[in-house]
């Protein structure tokens, strides 16, 4: 069984993810609302959240140790712990997150990979006791992941805290059942800024469905929306 996938962002009004680029307000500061979403990422109570390549490898700070005899791997799965209390789960189609540790911020790593991943790169994440899962065809069968999150490690609720790629494949493959958006009173306005949800050129109009479940004004100026989220 899937898990339920709460994506919970924190963004500006018009839809940034990074807090150092939005303009100030005396409602609030940037170390206020990024201290409240983890706040309210704590009360959600997931099992596991989840993002992409560059922000694990961002948090993981290591570079390549490939073990000089990689010998047999397991596939399509390997999980060094299937009893953690949290997992920290992370989407690295191509196999280029490397790992000095096995969790992060007390939480198990377990990686989603592509299946063209390197021997080599699953005895590493073994040898450094990661978890993993390859995807059995080219392309990545997410929903497929997900139960195998569900069913190996019992993980029922996974917060998604991704960048607007990984967001949006989660939506558009009808995986997500809540958004759970925190907007700070703040813009980014640069041209570039591409907001916390994207999926290519033909977007989600004809895929998703967004139902306001509440709206609740917060502290330092945040507002906390919450959405079901239905597929079309």
């Amino acid at each position: 069984m899937k898990p339920q996938i709460i994506c919970h962002m924190l963004a500006s009004l018009d839809g940034s993810l990074h807090p150092s680029r939005f303009t100030t307000s005396p409602d609030g500061s940037q170390a206020e609302w990024s201290s409240l979403y983890e706040q309210i990422h704590g009360d959600f109570a997931g099992d596991a959240w989840m993002v992409g390549r560059v922000t694990m490898a961002e948090m993981s700070k290591a570079g390549a140790h490939p073990p000089a005899h990689a010998g047999k791997v397991d596939r399509p799965y390997h999980f060094a712990q299937s009893r953690a209390g949290s997992y920290a789960v992370a989407l690295d189609a191509s196999g280029k997150v490397h790992f000095s540790r096995s969790e992060i911020g007390g939480d198990h790593v377990v990686m989603l990979l592509g299946q063209d991943v390197t021997d080599s790169h699953l005895a590493e994440l073994a040898s450094d006791g990661v978890s993993y899962i390859v995807a059995e065809t080219a392309d990545i069968d997410l929903a497929h992941m997900l139960e195998v999150l569900g069913r190996e490690l019992g993980i029922r609720r996974l917060l998604l805290e991704g960048g607007a790629g990984i967001n949006g494949s989660f939506f558009a493959a009808g995986l997500v059942d809540e958004l759970s958006l925190l907007v700070a009173p703040a813009i980014d306005g640069r041209a570039a800024n591409q907001g916390f949800v994207e999926f290519g050129e033909s977007g989600l109009a004809d895929k998703v469905q967004l139902s306001l479940k509440s709206c609740e004004a917060l502290a330092h100026g945040l507002v906390h929306l919450r959405y079901t989220v239905t597929s079309r």
